[in-house]
């Protein structure tokens, strides 16, 4: 099962009012659970180089079912994996990127976002993410 259009569509929304919330125009993607894009939004104003990174953001939270800020240990100075961050064709491993999830617990795809620094993009993305699973807004709780 994958992310469907309209809770896609819930996500870029609910993106949108946190980032009007904070004044910061953001980039948002949202990916199904096979990493390809699903919807894309640049509201007025947002960075235009913000937009790959919000794209990859959401990809690779898509790819690994984590968000994108747990990957940075693996690909830091002395992690266990250097290059990680390479693979992939480029892997974003700051916040910003989170994987959504059915009930169940089984992956439907992944959010990014960008435009802001870096804790805003993750409370922008966390908006988005909760707009289809409930449990990532129980988690930040």
């Amino acid at each position: 099962m994958s992310i469907t259009d309209t809770q896609a569509e819930a996500a870029i929304e609910a993106a949108r009012r946190a980032a009007d919330a904070i004044g910061v125009p953001m980039n948002i993607a949202v990916y199904d659970h096979g990493a390809n894009l699903k919807q894309f939004a640049r509201m007025d104003g947002a960075l235009l180089g913000s937009a790959d990174i919000a794209m990859n953001k959401a990809r690779t939270a898509a790819l690994f079912g984590f968000n994108t800020e747990a990957l940075y240990d693996f690909c830091k100075p002395g992690g266990t994996s250097p290059g990680f961050d390479r693979t992939n064709g480029g892997l974003v491993v700051f916040a910003g990127g989170i994987p959504v999830r059915d009930e169940a617990g089984r992956l439907l795809g992944a959010v990014g976002v960008s435009g802001g620094a870096v804790a805003q993009d993750y409370r922008v993305a966390q908006a988005a993410a909760a707009a289809v699973d409930t449990r990532v807004l129980e988690a930040a709780e």
